[in-house]
């Protein structure tokens, strides 16, 4: 109906504007005449379209146009377990690293049994030493056993016929004794030139070859994979709150697996450059772990199994302080409110609200910016 009255507005002009021709004082007033009669039916167009707006609007409440309502996203907010971790970057370490040493001075080396990356058993014989010389001393230290005990039984029987003097006959048990100790030590000698795994693990560098000099200095690594452990670095800010007994989760990105474990070990001195302190967790026997792998460490510091979070995002500040906007019913209107808020905890993108809202509120997640409090908004298009 506004339309209608447009186009006889401007049918009008152009009517008056085909006139142009025209002149005298005769013609304009005959022209502002009509001029004035039109915007009197407009006038009169507009109230009657004003007056059937408002009639209709009554017997169909749907049809009133809703020049000021707001399209919004709303999420009912629920009771939930929150959490709050620190993120630090660890790795894993083994708890046993052994450097593999002769039990004697050391030597050259006649068989090597093993090679880097072996996986060995305690007691499994890695390499031998040359042991001739010490082998050459035994047959010497044989023969001399043999002649003391030819001599020593000879004075036995001189004894028994009651030839000879007992101190002989000691003396020559003495000898005997004498010459088997040395064999019996010469003989452990011989021993330690056979090197042997003292605990089960992995070879992680075998720097010896046959015919070169053992003597142990870092020349074979042996690291216990099956007794792992997680370290990291944190800063002493969380000196208060990260102790031994403290859990924490720790991922290794590589392999895509989570594993939970406790803080057994946190260090009382502060690094002075990178002011953090030391701490390590023992991780579960697995044979996907290995040593110095990345991990991510998270340790829990804060939880609450009954906590209300929201959106980080959809909390906005002001002059007085953090608030949210929510949607509520008003007077049959569904209009948005502004809510005070204390905030908690932030981890990742929720935040934890202490107070200010409740269960069942409905939060505004898109178009909280754009609405202010107690405007008309609506969930849906129209």
């Amino acid at each position: 109906m506004k339309n209608i009255a447009t186009v006889i507005i401007i049918s009008a002009v152009f009517v008056l504007a085909s006139c142009g021709s025209k002149s005298g004082n005769a013609e304009l007033t005959e022209k502002k005449a009509k001029l004035e009669e039109l915007k009197k039916q407009q006038s009169a167009i507009n109230d009657q379209v004003v007056k059937l707006e408002t009639e209709i609007g009554k017997l169909d409440p749907s049809t009133i146009q809703k020049e000021n309502e707001k399209l919004v996203s709303v999420m009912p907010l629920s009771i939930t377990a929150f959490a709050h971790y620190i993120d630090l970057q660890g790795k894993v370490e083994a708890v046993n690293i052994a450097y593999v040493t002769p039990r004697g001075q050391g030597g050259q080396v006649k068989e090597l049994y093993v090679r880097k990356g072996d996986a060995v058993k305690k007691g499994q014989i890695l390499l031998k030493l040359d042991d001739l010389v010490i082998k050459r001393q035994i047959d010497q230290l044989q023969t001399q056993l043999s002649f003391a005990k030819d001599l020593y039984q000879r004075q036995q029987n001189l004894w028994k016929e009651n030839i000879g003097t007992e101190v002989q006959l000691l003396s020559a048990k003495n000898q005997v004794d004498n010459i088997e100790k040395q064999i019996s030590i010469v003989k452990e000698q011989q021993s330690f030139t056979s090197v042997y795994a003292e605990m089960d693990g992995v070879l992680d560098d075998v720097n010896v070859k046959v015919g070169e000099i053992f003597m142990g200095a870092g020349q074979i690594k042996l690291i216990n994979t099956s007794d792992l452990k997680v370290t990291a670095q944190v800063p002493e800010n969380y000196l208060e709150k990260v102790k031994v007994g403290t859990s924490l989760k720790v991922i290794l990105p590589d392999i895509n697996r989570t594993t939970d474990a406790v803080i057994r070990v946190a260090g009382k001195l502060i690094d002075p450059l990178s002011r953090s302190f030391y701490i390590e967790a023992k991780l579960p026997a697995d044979n996907i772990f290995r040593p110095n792998q990345v991990a991510q460490v998270k340790i829990l510091d804060y939880s609450n199994a009954n906590a209300l979070t929201i959106p980080v995002n959809t909390l906005q500040t002001d002059d007085k302080g953090k608030f949210v906007m929510v949607s509520a019913k008003e007077n049959g209107k569904t209009v948005a409110h502004k809510k005070p808020v204390v905030a908690g905890e932030l981890y990742g993108d929720k935040i934890e609200i202490k107070s200010g809202l409740q269960a069942g509120d409905l939060l505004i997640t898109e178009g909280y910016q754009s609405v202010y409090d107690g405007q008309t908004i609506t969930t849906s298009a129209y």
